[in-house]
C-alpha cells in the first residue's frame, strides 16, 4: 500500500506541465543540429516553413480561447444555461445551438460542460446541440478563420451556418430517435469544477488542461499540414480537386483522423490551398463535431452505447450541412 501510494505522488508531482518544459528545454538543446540537418534540404525547410507558419498563426487564438474557457469553467455555472432554455424541446435545442456562441473554448472543454447539463436535467438533446455548437460556433473561432482566410467572410459564414445546422439537426434527430438509456447515466460534478477548490485553482488547473491538450492537437495538425506539403505530390491535389464528392468524403475523413482543435484548424485547412473551398468547410465543419478524441471523450461521459451511435450520425449530418452551406455561401465549386 505504501509503494503505492508512492507511486501515484510521483505520478501526480510529474505533470504534463513538467513534460511540456523538459520537451522545450530539449528542443533548445538540439537546435543547433536540428537547424544544420534541416538546412541541408530544400524538403525539410519548406515543411519547417509550413509548420512555424500554421503554427504561429493559430497560437493567439489558441491562447485566447484557453484563458476564455477556464474563465467559464471558474466563474459560470451550467445550471445558467438550463434556467434560461424554453421548455419546448425543440425550441430549447435552437437555444443551446446558439448558445454554444458563450462559450469559447476548444471541443475538449465542452464535453464535460454537455454532461453536467445533462446530469442538472436539461434533455439529452440539448445537452448534445450545445456539445456540438460551442466549439464549431463561437467568437475565437469564428475570428480565427477569419484570419486564416483573409478576404473571405464568406468561409465564416458558411463555417457558422454549417456547425449550427449540425449541431441543431442533431439535437432534433437525437430527441426523435434518442434513448436515455443509451446514455451512460452519472451524477455529481465533471470537469473542472471540483469542489473545495478556489475559483483561482479552477482556472488555473482549466486553462492547463486545455492549453496542453488543444496544443499537443495543433503541433500534430501543423505537422500533418506540412507533411501533406511536402510528402504528398501537388498532382494528386490538383486530381483531388477535380473530383469534389471524393474530396468532400476525404478531407471530412481527414478531419476525423487528425483531431484537430477547432481553435487552430481553419489555419491548417488554409495551407491546403490547392484544394477548393468546399471541401476545406466541410473538414472544418466536421473536425468540431467529430473525431476520433471526441468519441473516447463521449465514450467516456456518456457511454459506449452513445458514442457507437452518436458518432457515425453526426458524422453523416456534418458532411451534408456543411456540402449544403458551401454550395450556399461559396457557390459549391470554388
Amino acid at each position: 500500500m505504501l509503494a503505492q501510494n508512492t507511486l501515484n505522488s510521483a505520478r501526480r508531482r510529474v505533470s504534463s506541465t513538467y513534460v511540456l518544459v523538459a520537451l522545450i528545454v530539449l528542443g533548445l538543446v538540439v537546435q543547433a543540429p536540428v537547424a544544420r540537418v534541416v538546412g541541408a534540404s530544400a524538403r525539410l525547410q519548406t515543411g519547417v516553413t509550413i509548420f512555424a507558419g500554421v503554427f504561429v498563426q493559430a497560437v493567439p487564438f489558441l491562447a485566447l480561447g484557453v484563458v476564455v474557457s477556464g474563465a467559464i469553467a471558474a466563474f459560470v455555472s451550467p445550471a445558467v444555461l438550463q434556467k434560461v432554455l424554453p421548455r419546448n424541446e425543440s425550441a430549447a435545442i435552437g437555444v443551446a445551438g446558439l448558445a454554444g456562441m458563450a462559450l469559447p473554448g476548444c471541443e475538449c472543454g465542452v464535453v464535460p460542460v454537455a454532461r453536467r447539463l445533462a446530469d442538472q436535467g436539461a434533455p439529452g438533446s440539448v445537452a448534445l446541440a450545445f456539445m456540438l455548437s460551442a466549439p464549431a460556433i463561437n467568437p475565437v473561432v469564428l475570428i480565427a478563420t477569419a484570419v486564416a482566410f483573409p478576404g473571405e467572410p464568406a468561409m465564416v459564414a458558411a463555417r457558422f451556418s454549417g456547425g449550427l445546422a449540425t449541431a441543431v439537426v442533431m439535437g432534433l434527430l437525437w430527441s426523435r430517435i434518442g434513448r436515455p438509456t443509451w446514455m451512460l447515466p452519472r451524477g455529481g460534478g465533471h470537469g473542472h469544477c471540483v469542489s473545495g477548490r478556489t475559483r483561482w485553482e479552477i482556472f488555473t488547473e482549466a486553462a492547463r488542461h486545455d492549453l496542453l491538450q488543444a496544443s499537443a492537437f495543433l503541433v500534430l495538425g501543423a505537422a500533418a499540414a506540412a507533411a501533406l506539403h511536402v510528402l504528398v505530390p501537388s498532382s494528386w491535389f490538383e486530381q483531388l480537386a477535380g473530383q469534389m464528392v471524393i474530396a468532400i468524403l476525404v478531407m471530412a475523413v481527414l478531419a476525423i483522423v487528425l483531431a484537430l482543435c477547432s481553435e487552430a484548424d481553419a489555419f491548417v485547412a488554409a495551407s491546403m490551398s490547392t484544394l477548393p473551398m468546399l471541401p476545406r468547410l466541410v473538414f472544418l465543419v466536421v473536425g468540431p463535431a467529430v473525431d476520433v478524441k471526441l468519441f473516447a471523450m463521449q465514450a467516456g461521459s456518456f457511454g459506449r452505447r452513445f458514442a457507437m451511435r452518436f458518432a457515425p450520425s453526426t458524422f453523416a449530418v456534418a458532411v451534408v450541412c456543411g456540402t449544403v452551406a458551401g454550395y450556399i455561401f461559396l457557390g459549391g465549386a470554388r
